[in-house]
């Protein structure tokens, strides 16, 4: 007889949508005036070398990218295929790590958990919906 597979409750893509969300509201309060500032300008070309205009469209636009590596794991989770889940929670964990280490006060510690746990997948997993 086999052993039980074991049941994982699926959350490793959603927590990541939901920290995208919030990172992109987040940035909206926090540079608001500064993205005003950019549309009455004309949107066109406004960052240029300004390092607060920088910050704050590459502080919007990661929201994007994790928004979309969350979907892309929920999808994972939910044809419970892990196969590439090591290596993508590996990857996931030395970006953090090293965003830590540049900006210790941040989100990025957020992230951490959700890395691990996908580490810790495996395709035997089956998800709890």
């Amino acid at each position: 007889m086999s052993a039980p597979i074991k049941t994982r409750k699926i959350w490793i893509g959603r927590y990541l949508m939901v920290i995208a969300a919030l990172h992109t509201i987040v940035a909206l309060l926090l540079y608001g005036p500064v993205f005003m500032g950019m549309l009455e300008r004309g949107v066109f070309n406004t960052v240029n070398r300004d390092p607060l205009r920088s910050a704050a469209i590459w502080f919007l636009l990661f929201g994007g990218p994790l928004l979309l590596l969350g979907m892309n794991i929920n999808n994972m989770e939910r044809k419970r295929d892990f196969t590439e889940a090591g290596t993508m929670g590996l990857g996931i964990l030395i970006c953090c790590l090293f965003g830590l280490v540049l900006m210790p006060v941040s989100g990025f510690w957020l992230v951490i958990p959700a890395a691990i746990a996908l580490m810790n997948r495996r395709s035997n997993q089956r998800p709890a919906l």
